[in-house]
Formats: structure tokens, C-alpha cells, sequence
């Protein structure tokens, strides 16, 4: 099996968890594509209003398409930008979203890193007629550089307002040694909104609501809310629209938290809810804690954010919030009341390394299985 780097933590010994727990044994997955194959996956999606086809995007630079059927034995090439894309560990091709309007305006909008010095860039590309995209047709709307290669997020998503949401990592090391995540005037350990039909920086415009879309003090106005170390993977719960981030910890514990606008969440000064910089009576002021949090110490080493179900194959998941680990390959649901835990369950253990989560538009929901470039699907009954 392939290991990926896009979502570990910085600690490197395995230890036993908060929550043990018991799996959920009436819950499973399912290979429900069993004649495809894909090459280190990291995201999964299908375009507005179209139950018909899934995209996968593979980490190298492609972006596959294929038929929702569950005997289709070929995928195609949707974009290749192999030639643009600087992967390997946790760089590449690192997120995919479909504007709103994808089925007028074939737009849609990818991650990825590139170039040497290394940088991240948010680009729109359109599709045409048929299912393969010209490369050529990129629109990129902005860049920013990346100090190291690990720590580079990727998730891209749009809300019901529209905006384009971007999660952004602290530009990598270990321990934010720039202060990146605090630093509201660089675009590092953020989530960051973007107006994609808005013209006013370019190729894209600033949400009037943003934080700092009026800053004097040179704060930038695409910061939507901020200190986060590296949120691998952002969801909308596609009922309440509320915002989750499942953020990957440093040496002892891995968040998820509820983004809201111009929210603080505390990393470099905390880890989860404990201090980490300093290591003990950090100023917590302001600060936001996760909604839940887990310990590092049985091998739950990297969190990989999930989706809220809203499907209607496995009713006892209706609302929770659904999310993994990389590392030792759990998957959790998490019940919440409001903005506040309520609930966590262990649904099931040993399904290899979870580099994503996927929802199709009904609300079911989809994991990828990085090392074997499976995709697996949530089910009633333990199939897998």
C-alpha cells in the first residue's frame, strides 16, 4: 500500500484512544465500482443537479469521470495537467469544485500546488461539449507561495451563497514556525472566500460580508476565518449549510470544528483543546475549541473530514457528521446539537488509508481508499 503524507501528523509513535469504543457492526462499505481502479485518489464529486457521473481526482493531476452504474468498467480522462502539477507527499492535485451553475457555464474549480519555489493555485477551468476538458482553457484567479512542500490543504467547496471556500494548511514544517495560521495577512492555516463571478481582484471578486474585505491594516479580504494547522478536507452540511473542517493535529490530538465567519481556532496556540505554543496557560481568549477532538494515542494519527449524512440507505446516520483517519483507517460518526457534541460513535476499523470522503447529490456517503484507489460506500450491513 501506498502511505501519503497529505494529512499526517508530524509524530511518528503510534499509542491507544480517547474513545476505543466498540464498531457499529450493522454499518459496512461497499466497493461499489468493483471493475475500477484509480492512481492515489484525493477527492470525490459529482456536478450539480447530475446523479449520472462521479469525478475522482487523482493526486498525480488528473481528473477522472465515470458512469454511476455499478457494473461500468472504464473511467475517462476528464482533465489531465500532469505538466502543471508538482506532486508527491502532500503536494498535487488536491481539490475539485463545480460552480452552481456548471451545467450553463461548464465552470469549474480545482487546488493544486506547482512551480519551484512551490505555490498553491486556485484555477477555473471550462468543460465543453464532451467529457474531456481542454487544458488550455485555465483561468487561474490567484496564487500564493508555500514555504515548505507539506502542510498545503487543497479542500475547495461552494456554499448556497455562492462563494467559493478554500482551505488552506499553515504552509508546513511542524509547529507553524512562520505563525502562519495567525497571521492575518498571509493566506497559510485559513479558510479563505472568494466571489467566482465577482471581478474586482482580477478573476475573481471579495464577498462585501468577508472580515476583512475593508481591512486598513492590510489584513487580507479573501480570510473567511482562521488558525487552523492544515484542514484536510471541508464540508456544507447540504441541509443546514453549516461549515465543517476535520483539521490535522501535530503530535497529540486531531480537531474537527464548525467554521464560522471571522472564527479564530487557535492553532499555533492550541492543539485541539490543549495549549501547544507555549505548551501551558495560553491566552484562549477568542479562541474557538473544536466541536470534537480526538488523542493521537492509538494510532488515529490523521484526520480526514467527512460529510454530515443526508442520505436515506442508512437512517441511524441521518445528521451525523461522518469522518475518518488516515492513519488507522477508523471511521467515526459524530452527533452534534447545534455546535456542540453530543455524540461520537466508531462505525467501523482497518479500511486502509483514507485520503477523502465523497457525498452524491441524494446525500449518501463515500470514502476513498488512497493506498488500493478503491471507492468504497457506506452501507447498511458489514460487507466490508
Amino acid at each position: 500500500m501506498v502511505v501519503m503524507a497529505i494529512a499526517c501528523s508530524s509524530s511518528s509513535d503510534p499509542k491507544s484512544p480517547d474513545e476505543p469504543g466498540k464498531a457499529e457492526n450493522t454499518i459496512g462499505s461497499k466497493d461499489v465500482f468493483p471493475s475500477l481502479t484509480f492512481s492515489l485518489p484525493v477527492d470525490m464529486k459529482q456536478a450539480p443537479g447530475d446523479s449520472s457521473r462521479f469525478f475522482i481526482v487523482e493526486q498525480g493531476g488528473v481528473i477522472k469521470v465515470f458512469s454511476n452504474t455499478a457494473d461500468v468498467q472504464t473511467s475517462n480522462t476528464f482533465l489531465d495537467i500532469k505538466s502543471k502539477v508538482r506532486s508527491g507527499g502532500e503536494r498535487g492535485l488536491l481539490g475539485l469544485a463545480f460552480h452552481p451553475d456548471f451545467k450553463t457555464n461548464g465552470y469549474f474549480f480545482i487546488n493544486y500546488t506547482s512551480g519551484n519555489p512551490l505555490k498553491t493555485v486556485i484555477a477555473r477551468y471550462k468543460a465543453g461539449t464532451s467529457d474531456r476538458v481542454d487544458a488550455a482553457s485555465e483561468t487561474i484567479l490567484f496564487t500564493f507561495n508555500q514555504p515548505y512542500d507539506n502542510h498545503n490543504g487543497g479542500s475547495i467547496q461552494f456554499g448556497k451563497d455562492g462563494f467559493l471556500y478554500i482551505a488552506t494548511g499553515d504552509g508546513g514544517s511542524g509547529g507553524d514556525p512562520q505563525n502562519n495560521a495567525q497571521n492575518l495577512k498571509s493566506h497559510l492555516g485559513k479558510i479563505l472566500r472568494v466571489d467566482v463571478n465577482g471581478t474586482g481582484k482580477g478573476n475573481y471578486g471579495i464577498p462585501t460580508d468577508n472580515p476583512y474585505a475593508t481591512s486598513t491594516a492590510g489584513f487580507l479580504p479573501e480570510i473567511y476565518a482562521y488558525g487552523l494547522r492544515n484542514p484536510w478536507r471541508i464540508s456544507f452540511d447540504m441541509t443546514s449549510d453549516r461549515l465543517f473542517a476535520g483539521d490535522v493535529g501535530q503530535n497529540e490530538r486531531e480537531e474537527i470544528d464548525i467554521i464560522t465567519k471571522g472564527g479564530n481556532y487557535g492553532w499555533r496556540m492550541k492543539e485541539g483543546v490543549d495549549c501547544y505554543n507555549p505548551s501551558s496557560n495560553c491566552n484562549a481568549q477568542g479562541l474557538i475549541d473544536p466541536v470534537h477532538d480526538y488523542s493521537q494515542s492509538n494510532g488515529d494519527r490523521s484526520i480526514t473530514g467527512g460529510y454530515i449524512y443526508r442520505g436515506r440507505s442508512i437512517p441511524s446516520l441521518a445528521g451525523k457528521y461522518i469522518y475518518g483517519d488516515y492513519v488507522s483507517g477508523r471511521i467515526w460518526a459524530l452527533e452534534t446539537d447545534g455546535n456542540a457534541k453530543k455524540n461520537n460513535t466508531l462505525l467501523m476499523e482497518n479500511k486502509g488509508a483514507i485520503s477523502s470522503f465523497g457525498q452524491d447529490i441524494s446525500g449518501e456517503v463515500y470514502y476513498l481508499n488512497y493506498g488500493e484507489g478503491k471507492v468504497m460506500k457506506l452501507v447498511n450491513g458489514n460487507l466490508n
